[in-house]
């Protein structure tokens, strides 16, 4: 059985590797469109209504809104 050392040849070689920076692969770039940045004012008793569902309500908000929009000529 042949034995192999745990020593490198040339520790100088061996120390400088531990230190060389590695380079990791970088993710694609992921393009996504750009979060307004808006409020909106709405009455306390709307707002209750819509939270009395649950979590989602502002998907909820936002579909009733849609709707409403694409009914305006």
């Amino acid at each position: 059985m042949a034995s192999t050392s745990r020593r490198p040849a040339n520790p100088k070689d061996a120390a400088e590797a531990l230190f060389k920076p590695t380079k990791k692969a970088t993710a694609p770039a992921v393009e996504r469109p750009a979060i307004p940045n808006a409020s909106l004012k709405i009455d306390s008793d709307v707002l209750a209504h819509f939270q009395a569902d649950g979590p989602g309500w502002q998907d909820r908000i936002n579909d009733i809104l849609r709707a409403a929009m694409k009914q305006l000529p």
